[in-house]
């Protein structure tokens, strides 16, 4: 089993319009409502390509229940272990203009959470630690949440002997990164965020030095940038590909952490990774993949190994 943790769940709303035009009024061509948050997205990834898989975190209020209804409603979809906590899930709006192709997020903030609700998410992951062949601790905290808690949940993960996947940005992953988790993936500007460094390299192997065993950068339709023990890896997409980019970055990890559960090497990991992502762009919302680009991308992602990580 694979356990994602989404402690700041949403329910993910995407409009589409003709064009996105500032101050004026649209009519939306197509709306879709997915169970989301950026762990949710990548378990129903992981999910999709067949691993049996598992969701905790918070879910609470009116949007919490409808984001566990639609959860139940997938086939074949990720097990629900989230906790039910007093506020309400908040939501996030993906607003995509189809003449350009680009999309505009708005993500609220999230119910505040307790330190009887914190206290009660921590025994479930206890709880579910031992059947866990991999962790993903992904996306923000919601107000309440202490900023070290992902640093506190890779040391249980580390101390479980689970391999730990972590993706999040600003404080929470500077302080997650120093309690050495197996594999973190910011993307190009978390990464400057946290190093101070624009240079992608240089910025992967500077994190790397902050306590990750290995860093895979997210370069958007450029690929994926991995500073690892067994070398520096680049991956990049056959051709860039126009549509929504949201929960690009969930596939790649579910990508990463699929592979790493079935004990393939970087090369069949990152190439995974690239596939899923690319093919997610072309997909209607996020934790969704377009399966047969993936399958055509598959084999055509370019992967190369550069010099030995220092």
């Amino acid at each position: 089993m694979i356990l994602t943790v989404t402690l700041n769940t949403a329910l993910d709303l995407t409009y589409a319009v003709p064009a996105l035009v500032p101050h004026s009024s649209h009519r939306v061509n197509e709306v879709t409502e997915r169970p989301g948050g950026k762990g949710v997205n990548v378990a129903r990834v992981l999910s999709a390509l067949g691993h049996d898989t598992v969701v905790t975190g918070f879910a609470g209020g009116s949007t919490g229940t409808v984001l566990r209804e639609l959860l139940g409603a997938l086939p074949h979809g990720p097990t629900d272990a989230l906790v039910t906590v007093a506020g309400n899930t908040r939501r996030t709006l993906a607003v995509v203009d189809r003449s350009s192709g680009d999309t505009t997020q708005l993500n609220e903030p999230g119910p505040h959470i307790g330190a009887g609700e914190w206290a009660a998410f921590l025994g479930t992951f206890r709880d579910l630690l031992p059947r866990a062949e991999a962790v993903a601790l992904c996306g923000s905290l919601p107000p309440g949440v202490h900023v070290g808690a992902y640093a506190e949940l890779v040391r249980l993960a580390r101390s479980a002997e689970v391999p730990v996947l972590l993706d999040t940005g600003g404080e929470p992953l500077r302080r997650g990164i120093a309690a050495r988790p197996d594999l973190v993936k910011p993307n190009a500007e978390e990464l400057a965020q946290l190093t101070g460094a624009r240079e992608p390299l240089r910025a992967t192997r500077d994190a790397r030095r902050r306590g990750a065993h290995s860093v895979v950068t997210s370069l958007g339709p450029d690929g994926l940038l991995a500073v690892t023990p067994d070398g520096i890896w680049r991956a990049a997409p056959p051709a860039a590909v126009r549509g929504n980019p949201t929960g690009a970055g969930d596939s790649a990890v579910a990508g990463l952490l699929s592979a790493l559960a079935e004990g393939l090497g970087w090369q069949d990991r990152l190439a995974r990774a690239v596939a899923l992502s690319t093919a997610t762009v072309l997909a209607p919302a996020a934790g969704e993949f377009d399966r047969e680009a993936y399958e055509d991308l598959l084999p055509r992602v370019a992967v190369e190994q550069h010099t030995p990580a220092a």
